[in-house]
């Protein structure tokens, strides 16, 4: 009986393992549809074909060494394999904890979980730097990112290991619960190093300081990409409860999925009234980034707080979205998609807010986690974009910018029976 139980357990775990991975990889679609929808024609298929792209290399780079940096183990392609259920389950038996010893699914359900997580980090970066860079140069960049840059702060959080050999993120107690700062803020910190070297679109920005609008060609698909973002975000955070198969951990995902939704909702409705006060209408661009501000906010804690205090939580990152976008262009940061103000600045207050409901969680070590993960991310980021920057070049002439991309890189125009062109 007992052993009929463990195996069940170890296939329910498992398979919610794989369908939260799922859930996220489907995200890949939701970053496409909405930042698709976030550009100009002009330079749909290219980001299209960016974000398709960069998922393929992030599976295949996570898969050749990045899963292996990430937890120091052997490389995937020497062997990673399923758990053995008869030695797993003899060790089991021997247990005074039962069930509560530990997750138990198949190893291999754990890699694919966690590279779909390097690809949407890598997802982040396309939509801040769209409009304007190489498409190769973005890809070459793709590579080291989810090959060393993302797995090795993950080894330092995730992973358990010391900051080069200087100190522990997990002994100090640094908590990222499903990685608002590890995946959301790490992304935007590689795509702020490469904004800053790429410079803003042309017409942006004008000699007296004016911020010229360039608005997104279709905002129906922008808004579907949001929606699939936000059911994704339910494997996301769900997922990362780790199990499924006993009553504690099957009452916490509940909890995660019900809180995930609440701060989407919570940041949706703080961002519209916002707008409304700030710009006498009601943005969508504003809403739809107000909805996944919301949801970076609570990634760092999903399982600790009420229903309403994760309300609360998306609500203050809807607010302080609208107010980084509009930062942002202040100081002349160009990012077509908001996606540094998103990921980056909401990323940060998720994680800074971790201790307000997390008792185990102090602000000292958070702060400590946020800082480690920016300065390696950002300086790595840096170095990589400069070097692309002076051996390939990383962006399109003027005149490429003006004709889109889609004709430049790809060929082909997403909207051809709306082409001005003969």
């Amino acid at each position: 009986m007992e052993q009929n139980v463990f195996h069940l357990q170890y296939a329910l775990d498992t398979f919610y393992f794989l369908v939260c991975g799922a859930l996220v990889m489907w995200m890949a679609a939701g970053f496409s549809m909405l930042e698709a929808g976030l550009v100009r024609a002009k330079n749909t298929t290219e980001i299209l074909t960016k974000n398709v792209g960069l998922y393929a290399i992030s599976c295949i780079m996570y898969m050749i060494c990045g899963y292996a940096i990430m937890y120091d183990g052997s490389l995937f392609l020497s062997g990673i394999e399923s758990v053995d259920v008869a030695g797993t389950l003899g060790d089991f038996a021997g247990r005074e904890d039962g069930f509560e010893g530990g997750a138990i699914y198949s190893s291999a359900s754990d890699f694919f979980f966690q590279v779909v997580f390097v690809a949407t980090a890598m997802s982040i970066v396309s939509g801040a730097v769209a409009e304007r860079m190489k498409l190769w140069a973005f890809f070459a960049f793709a590579v080291v990112m989810t090959a060393f840059i993302y797995p090795m702060e993950g080894s330092w959080t995730w992973g358990g290991q010391s900051v080069f050999g200087m100190f522990s993120l997990g002994d100090a107690g640094f908590s990222d619960f499903a990685g608002s700062g590890i995946v959301h803020m790490a992304g935007a910190a590689a795509a702020l190093a490469g904004v800053l070297l790429l410079g803003a679109r042309k017409g942006k920005y004008t000699a007296d300081g004016k911020v010229n609008a360039i608005p997104g060609a279709n905002l129906p698909l922008a808004t579907l990409g949001t929606f699939i973002l936000w059911m994704g975000w339910f494997g996301f955070n769900g997922g990362s409860v780790l199990k499924l198969g006993d009553i504690a951990n099957a009452n916490s995902v509940a909890m995660v999925f019900l809180n995930t939704n609440a701060a989407a909702a919570g940041g949706a409705i703080a961002a519209l009234i916002l707008a409304k006060i700030l710009f006498k209408k009601a943005d969508l661009t504003m809403v739809l980034n107000g909805a996944l501000a919301g949801l970076v906010a609570i990634t760092a804690e999903p399982s600790t707080p009420t229903a309403l205090e994760a309300t609360l939580i998306g609500a203050v990152g809807g607010i302080l979205v609208v107010l980084s976008i509009i930062g942002l262009d202040k100081i002349k940061i160009d990012d077509p998609v908001g996606a540094i103000s998103v990921h980056g600045t909401v990323g940060l207050f998720g994680v800074m807010v971790v201790p307000l409901t997390n008792d185990g969680a102090t602000f000292g070590a958070q702060l400590l986690g946020a800082v480690t993960i920016f300065v390696w991310v950002f300086g790595a980021s840096l170095i990589v974009w400069g070097i692309l920057k002076v051996v390939t070049g990383i962006r399109v002439t003027e005149e490429e910018e003006y004709q889109g991309l889609d004709v430049i890189d790809c060929g082909l125009e997403a909207y051809p029976d709306f082409s001005t062109k003969s």
